[in-house]
């Protein structure tokens, strides 16, 4: 009887304001969650209110996601710096500046700057949960604590996407695009003052500095390879130009990974990437994101477009855009919860394999039924399973590959590694897309069918190559615990 007693004690009074603190953490989730569904639905009106292509959208995908990559590892280190509370701070003003530049963008490179500005929410989860987790350190029920606050943060996310898509489909007819792309900004300004007087301002534990050598590196790399990409677009595959500056930039991977290893605190441990139970994880993560984030833009257009003009579509309102965004996120919510039964029928790497699989056949389904929105719908809600799933086991398999001081490093570099190949998809498939229509063909501007057709392959092949990929590391890793 003692035992009831003490855990009932230990629950309520052990981090007095947690819960509060959480509260407003919740709020500044749900803003990422609308930032995340809020613009999908009207991907095809912000290219007519722009005056671009279909295909020309993806490049703002690439570049928010390129920055991302970026910042993530950087406003981590500094988090632990200066104080979470304040990068916090900082990303939500940079966000904010982003969501302000959309709403009034007069022309396609301005709000392509706005659009990579705006990546910096993509830190705010981690940063969210570090807060949590430094304010239950001396609670002895940290991990418990921590990974309850964390699931109800998800849930808001998730809610937060919803409300985002069904909110801009629902006025996009109804008001003007300045005005519909100025509600994102204000909700992000809100935010930050929730985080300005609802957190509190605690200096961060760590010393030393920031890796800027290894972050200029990694930031010259992807410059040259999205460079090389970007002269393919405009220059075609043929470019000499455009493949020099992709190899250049894989080449420079070498000094950068020689750079890194001989680092005590280096902006990537290359050497805990080397493992074989950590690598796999890794590149799954990179061929997810080529799905889960790049081709969100491509999916958008593709149902938005009419038949009758281009010969392929589905016509679909933003409003109906808004509903498949909805399933895909309910049927991601259901292969996330569903994960610790998987896991215990298959294992981990059985869940993570199961989940590329899902992925794999969801986009696959695509090829041959793309031709109504009951089909789109049943390929959204199959990926999205698989999505759920991995976006569950991935952080969690990365942590049990690695060592217990690293593994707040290897869950990082799950997020971090998954926006590149998000980024790279993003750049692949605006090419992809542009490739196969022409700028003065009777489909004004939209890509060919083939184009999709490149984007939902790549897809599918990409999950593919993560299941054989996962099929390396063990059954069950040295570190893992039970489901």
């Amino acid at each position: 009887m003692t035992e009831p007693t003490t855990v009932s004690q230990q629950r309520t009074p052990v981090v007095p304001g947690l819960w509060a603190i959480v509260g407003f953490l919740l709020c500044v989730e749900l803003a990422s969650g609308v930032l995340q569904g809020y613009y999908t639905p009207i991907f095809t009106d912000i290219a007519d209110h722009l005056g671009i292509r279909d295909a020309d959208v993806n490049w703002f995908e690439a570049a928010q996601l390129i920055l991302s990559a970026l910042v993530v590892p950087l406003l981590a280190r500094l988090g632990d710096i200066i104080g979470h509370r304040n990068v916090l701070l900082i990303s939500t003003a940079v966000t904010a500046l982003g969501s302000w530049m959309l709403a009034f963008a007069p022309s396609f490179t301005t709000f392509l700057i706005g659009w990579a500005l705006q990546g910096a929410y993509v830190v705010w989860l981690p940063l969210e949960v570090a807060i949590i987790h430094r304010r239950t350190a001396a609670s002895g029920q940290q991990a418990v604590l921590t990974r309850r606050a964390a699931a109800f943060l998800v849930a808001a996310l998730e809610i937060g996407v919803i409300i985002g898509a069904v909110t801009s489909g629902a006025l996009v007819a109804a008001t003007s695009m300045t005005f519909l792309l100025a509600l994102p900004a204000v909700v992000v300004t809100a935010c930050f003052f929730v985080i300005w007087f609802g957190i509190e301002d605690v200096r961060g534990a760590s010393t030393g500095g920031v890796d800027l050598p290894g972050l200029g590196m990694i930031t010259l790399t992807l410059g040259l390879v999205m460079g090389g990409l970007i002269m393919i677009r405009l220059q075609g595959t043929e470019s000499l130009l455009a493949w020099g500056l992709i190899v250049l930039g894989l080449l420079s991977l070498v000094p950068f990974i020689r750079l890194e290893a001989r680092l005590p605190e280096p902006l990537i441990d290359v050497r805990l990437f080397a493992q074989p139970a950590q690598w796999p994880i890794q590149l799954t993560a990179f061929l997810f994101g080529m799905s889960v984030l790049g081709a969100q833009i491509p999916l958008s257009t593709f149902a938005r477009t009419d038949p009758d003009v281009a010969g392929y579509g589905l016509d679909a309102s933003a409003g109906f855009v808004s509903t498949l965004i909805a399933l895909y996120v309910i049927s991601l919510v259901v292969g996330a919860l569903t994960l610790p039964l998987v896991v215990r029928l298959a294992g981990p790497r059985g869940a993570m394999i199961l989940g590329c699989l899902l992925v794999a056949l969801g986009y696959g389904l695509f090829l041959p039924f793309h031709d109504s929105t009951v089909q789109a719908l049943v390929n959204m809600g199959v990926a999205g399973l698989g999505s759920g799933s991995l976006v569950a086991s991935l952080p969690a398999a990365a942590a049990a590959a690695a060592p217990p001081e690293r593994t707040g490093f290897a869950t990082g570099m799950t997020n971090a590694t998954k926006t590149v190949g998000g980024a790279i998809a993003s750049a692949v498939f605006a090419i992809a897309l542009s490739a196969t229509g022409s700028l003065d063909d009777p489909t004004e501007g939209h890509a060919a069918l083939g184009g999709y057709l490149t984007v939902w392959a790549v897809c599918a092949g990409a999950a593919v190559v993560a299941a054989l990929a996962l099929l390396v590391i063990p059954k069950s890793p040295p570190h893992e615990g039970h489901a």
